[in-house]
Parts: C-alpha cells; structure tokens; sequence
C-alpha cells in the first residue's frame, strides 16, 4: 500500500459468515485501507444502519463490502432496497460484491447493478485492495 494515498475513513463489511468478517476486517486494518470499519452480519443490519445514519454522511461508509448469499436479506434484496435511499447515501456508498459464489448467473446479475462497482472473490487480500486504491475506487 502506498503510504501517500489517503486511507478511506469508514468501510462496511456485510456478510452472515463471522469468520469471513474477521479476515476481511484484519486484512483492512494491518493494511491502513480504512480508518474506520463497520461490520454488519446480516443484509437486513447493513439497511437498518444506512437508514439511521442517511442524513449523516460522515457515518455513512464511502464502501460497502457484500456477500450476496446471506440469509433472509441476501446481496440482492439488499441492492433492491440500496437503490430507495435518498442521494446521498446512492452517491457516497459504493458497493463491491466480495463473495465465494461463482454462480455465472449471480455474478452477471449483480455486476450490471449501477451501485456495483466491482466483485472480489473472497477472501478479501491486500492484492484486492490495493487495486480499488489504484483505481481510485
């Protein structure tokens, strides 16, 4: 990681698999990526957040990392529901699909949401994030 790029100040990880959320957590942190991380375990968790904070844009993540298979509110029901928030939550929030699926199908239905910009393979790696660093994502 380039020491001259400015850490993003909150990210989002949603994800119903606690495991996947401490690697991806950890992996944020020992890299500096974000100074601030909030982990969600549930789809429904995530809007609920987004909802109490849609008028705050400091407490609102700059990414939002989502599994897409997750019980009862899965990655689409959650992009679904993204897409009814006021502009500045749509704006400031960017969504990367981070997932172990490698259904063509899913991946292809998510990828062409306007709120994805991008999908990762879990885990999440200091590869990956260097990437969306670059990329100025």
């Amino acid at each position: 990681m380039q020491p001259d790029t400015k850490a993003i100040d909150l990210v989002m990880l949603v994800d119903d698999n606690d495991t996947d959320n401490f690697i991806s957590k950890r992996i944020i942190e020992i890299t500096k990526f974000a100074n601030r991380v909030e982990v969600k375990s549930s789809g429904k968790s995530a809007l609920d957040y987004l909802r109490e904070n849609q008028h705050s844009a400091d407490n609102l993540p700059s990414l939002i990392f989502l599994d897409i298979n997750m019980p009862i509110v899965d990655g689409f029901v959650f992009l679904y529901e993204f897409e009814k928030f006021n502009e500045l939550v749509r704006n400031k929030c960017k969504v990367i699909i981070l997932s172990s699926s490698d259904n063509k199908r899913d991946i292809d239905k998510i990828v062409n949401n306007n709120h994805v910009i991008k999908f990762i393979t879990k885990p999440l790696t200091e590869v990956a994030l260097d990437e969306i660093k670059l990329n100025n994502i």
